[in-house]
Formats: C-alpha cells, structure tokens, sequence
C-alpha cells in the first residue's frame, strides 16, 4: 500500500514506441520509445499502429506522470534545462512483444533511479507543450526554496566510551 502525497496530480500520457531491425547479430531487433503523448487514443497497448521497411510502431500503452509536491526542486531543475525532458521506461517482460511500460516521468531523480536497474529501456524525449505548461504551474503553486540546513552532529560522552561493562563478569 501506498501513501498518496496531498496535492499530487497525475496526468495521463500514452506512449509511442519503435521496434526496428539490429544492426548486430546479437539481437534480432532493437525497441526504442519515440513520442510521448498528450491526448491518449482509445486503442489497446502495444497496438500495431504502422509498419514499413522493417520498422514498426506501436502504442506501447498509458502510464500516468504523477507530479508530488515534495519534489519541485527536480522538475523546476527539469524545465530549467534548455530542453526540458520526459524519460520513458520500458521493462522486458515474457509477454509479446516482450516489453511492458512501466513508467513514465519528468523527475530526472526517478529516471536515474531505473537507470541504475540495468535492464530497463530508458528513453529522454522532449517534454510536450501542454504538459510543460502543467509542470510549470505545478512548480508555481507548490515549490518552496529550502535553504542550506547544515546538520548537527551529537556530541560524543567521552566519559561513557571509557566506562564499557567487561565481557569476563570479573
């Protein structure tokens, strides 16, 4: 069970991927996330949408890009940058076509954290418009600047160090 963060949104997005030929004799094809959408089509995930010359396009799904409040800093970091960015993360699975989607983000913190799983499929795309604008008033209503908090440390009882029970009974 999780605990949902007062004030999170979350916006429904869809996914666009492409599988296309290899290049190597190691793999048959290579998957690659291509759009993230704004308005989602009513269409089953990982619906065939268009093939030609090798490659295929397919609506990989809908995930939803939840926004807490908590973590402003890493999306005002997100749009600060001179092409803000949606990441897109596919995961393998057994089932055809042998990939699932399973999220989709623009907290940068999170995207590292499924970059580090190594088998994961992580996509950097541009971040579309509406959704821009949503982050934006997302961060105006609720980012707060925190300051530098330099933290404290005890202060070690020197005398409770040396005053230790023995370990013999004696």
């Amino acid at each position: 069970m999780t605990l949902e963060v007062p004030g999170t949104i979350r916006i429904p997005v869809g996914v666009v991927a492409e599988r296309r030929p290899a290049v190597t004799p190691w793999a048959e094809h290579v998957w690659q996330a291509r759009e993230v959408l704004e308005d989602t089509p009513p269409v089953a995930a990982w619906t065939l949408l268009r093939e030609e010359a090798g490659r295929a396009l397919f609506f990989a799904g809908t995930a939803e890009v939840a926004l807490h409040p908590t973590d402003t800093d890493n999306y005002k970091h997100n749009l600060e940058a001179a092409e803000p960015r949606i990441w897109v993360v596919l995961r393998p699975c057994e089932a055809p076509p042998g990939l699932m989607l399973q999220a989709v983000t623009v907290d940068a913190g999170e995207a590292h954290l499924y970059a580090d799983t190594g088998d994961d499929l992580l996509e950097a795309l541009p971040l579309p418009p509406r959704l821009r604008a949503t982050v934006e008033a997302f961060v105006a209503e609720h980012h707060r600047d925190r300051g530098f908090h330099k933290r404290r440390r005890d202060r070690a009882d020197t005398d409770a160090l040396g005053r230790r029970p023995r370990v013999d009974g004696a």
